[in-house]
């Protein structure tokens, strides 16, 4: 790479979010530069090898309805599919995939290697480069200049990042990997803050040493389901692999406490703050220590090994207690390991610092996405490297940008948590973040977001062509049952009969009976010859039974949605303002919210300071009436 090189746009750290960037940045044709430390880096699963779960699957989903390459890719290399909370309502329903993740990261390399406009280059980055607060590019640790208009850093656990076991700490990355000092500390040299956070990993125990006849067998969901709405065919239910369950025994925990002093947690090593939602077990035992026991996934990595990943077993012991640990679980008596855990800890700047485009407010064309951000989870990086690709790209096209509302979308939820409110720990996506999370569905997911993805240019004319033929057959289907009336004298009593219902004492439109539990919309369009698929009767059966709660959470969005489109602006002094409380003019000041909903939302600005806000924006859109005239 030879310094004379000059790109758009230059994404630095090739993981799931750094290609979302990559691939949205050069499919709209922006010369782009994809940095990474070796090709095989390219989308690796460090960790849990699965796509999607409670809300992260949705944000798959949504990632695919704008044009995104996750869901596409991990539907092709799922080893089971398995939807989640089925028997809970649809506001929580999501889908999960196990992956193969030696072919999910061979399909992302292949993919990347062949995109037009995007060069993927090997190498390790020592520094962005910067002139008047503004990025130009970056340093190679040969010493190569890399020139471009936007950088997106997306990397991941890889700045300043030591690896724990025990007290035993080394400077690495994952998978001993080399870490680096010298980007962080530019960063902080340009003046953006960083701070210290923890994640770590399980053990990989070796397949054939398991006795699975100890524990319980997890199949996936015989129903055809998908991330991708072009994905057609999917693995075959009798192929895919079963997942297994096991428990944490009274051993495993007196191993645990008796050692607690020796993990990297507790004997002082750790400086960074560890995950809450998904905390080490070492954590688990100190924070819940009424459980009697843990519930442990063990999870197959790929069909080219013969390992298996123990969910929910995270660990910082040394590697002789991991072994008591692991022969401790029901199962894995005699279980051989194959890769110890271990924890890692790494630098991440302040969300805070972010515009809700994702660019830097300190550094301009200077973006991040991912774990950098104080994210965890393949889902919630690869959400916001394509929001950061897709908001560099419009920005180089001096277009609006594209901030998706907390109605909008899950990434909206995240992204506005992470530039409103901040995090000190590693914020992971759950539904109890979405106050309207019924809007935000699995099923609705293109409905929501589509249209955005092909004005931008992303989703192609023939998969917009077909989801608008998806949204004529909902209609179409909706039409005809509000059109048909059921009598007492049809044969649909013998259905409702079947299901717990009485005869129909009067007429009813097939609308109003669908609302009923339990009334499917197939069968109600068998009896009057419609033909649908099982994909868009579900959806109309979902819209209709909720149609209530949809329409409520609806006018809620819309009239909070009034404040969305107060913008503040950008020269706004906050400090200046009279009555403004001082927790609300520092916050204000720091955060600098876009919107006057923004601002409603930061900790610490109470309602008397959006009134006093207010006020302030309307004296000034006088004052320059009045210059003006």
């Amino acid at each position: 790479m030879s310094a004379s090189n000059n790109f758009d746009i230059i994404v630095v750290g090739a993981g799931h979010a750094g290609v979302e960037a990559a691939l949205v940045s050069a499919r709209c044709n922006k010369k782009t530069a994809l940095v990474t430390l070796s090709i095989e880096n390219i989308a690796k699963m460090p960790c849990n090898p699965s796509i999607g779960g409670p809300a992260k699957g949705i944000v798959v989903r949504e990632i695919d309805a704008l044009g995104g390459q996750m869901g596409i890719t991990a539907d092709k290399t799922a080893l089971q599919f398995k939807m989640l909370n089925t028997t809970k309502g649809p506001g929580v329903q999501s889908l999960r995939v196990q992956s193969d993740k030696i072919e999910y990261s061979k399909m992302m390399q292949d993919i990347c290697l062949h995109q037009e406009n995007l060069t993927v280059v090997e190498g390790q980055v020592k520094c962005c480069n910067f002139k008047d607060q503004t990025v130009t590019g970056i340093t190679m640790m040969n010493g190569d200049v890399i020139d471009s208009k936007i950088v997106i850093l997306t990397t991941g656990t890889y700045m300043s990042s030591l690896v724990m076991v025990s007290k035993n700490v080394t400077e690495s990355g994952p998978d001993s990997e080399p870490t680096t000092h010298d980007l962080s500390a530019s960063l902080r040299e340009a003046g953006l803050e960083t701070f210290r956070l923890k994640t770590g990993t399980p053990p990989r125990v070796k397949t054939d040493t398991i006795d699975f006849s100890k524990t319980e067998i997890q199949p996936g969901t015989e129903q055809f389901v998908s991330f991708s709405t072009s994905t057609k065919e999917i693995l075959p239910f009798d192929q895919q692999v079963v997942c297994y369950l096991t428990y944490t025994a009274p051993k495993t925990h007196e191993i645990i406490k008796e050692n607690l002093h020796k993990s990297s947690m507790y004997s002082g090593v750790v400086k960074g703050v560890g995950p809450r939602y998904c905390p080490s077990i070492e954590d688990k035992l100190v924070r819940f220590s009424d459980k009697e026991r843990h519930q442990l996934f063990l999870e197959p990595e790929s069909l080219q090994l013969d390992t298996t990943y123990v969910q929910g077993f995270s660990t910082s012991l040394p590697h002789e207690i991991q072994e008591e640990m692991v022969h401790s679980l029901p199962g894995l008596e005699n279980a051989v390991i194959e890769k110890y855990a271990y924890a890692i800890e790494y630098d991440a700047i302040d969300p805070l610092q972010l515009k809700p485009t994702l660019e830097t407010m300190k550094i301009e064309n200077l973006f991040t996405a991912g774990q950098i951000n104080g994210t965890s989870g393949y889902e919630e990086a690869a959400g916001q490297g394509l929001m950061a690709g897709i908001n560099a790209v419009c920005k180089l096209n001096k277009e609006e940008p594209v901030v998706l509302g907390r109605d909008e979308a899950y990434i909206g939820v995240m992204i506005d948590d992470l530039v409103t409110k901040g995090t000190i720990e590693p914020y992971r996506l759950l539904t109890s973040r979405a106050e309207f999370r019924l809007l935000l569905r699995h099923d609705n997911a293109d409905q929501r977001l589509m249209e955005k993805g092909y004005k931008l240019g992303i989703i192609n004319e023939e998969r917009y062509q077909e989801f608008l033929e998806k949204m004529n057959r909902i209609n179409e289907c909706k039409a005809k049952l509000k059109e048909i009336r059921f009598t007492p004298k049809d044969s649909i009593n013998n259905y409702l009969n079947e299901i717990g219902y009485d005869k129909l004492t009067e007429g009813i439109t097939g609308y109003d009976l669908l609302k009923r539990p339990n009334v499917e919309c197939q069968k109600l369009c068998q009896e009057i010859n419609f033909d649908i698929d099982a994909l868009i009767s579900r959806q109309v059966e979902i819209e209709v039974k909720y149609e209530g709660y949809i329409s409520k959470a609806l006018k809620e969005a819309s009239r909070l949605n009034q404040m969305e489109k107060v913008i503040l602006p950008e020269d706004i002094n906050y400090l200046a303002i009279d009555n403004l409380s001082l927790e609300g003019k520092q916050k204000l000041e720091k955060i600098r919210p876009r919107t006057m909903g923004q601002a409603s939302r930061i900790s610490g600005v109470n309602p008397a300071d959006i009134a006093v806000l207010a006020i302030t924006l309307e004296q000034r859109r006088r004052k320059k009436g009045n210059n003006e005239n």
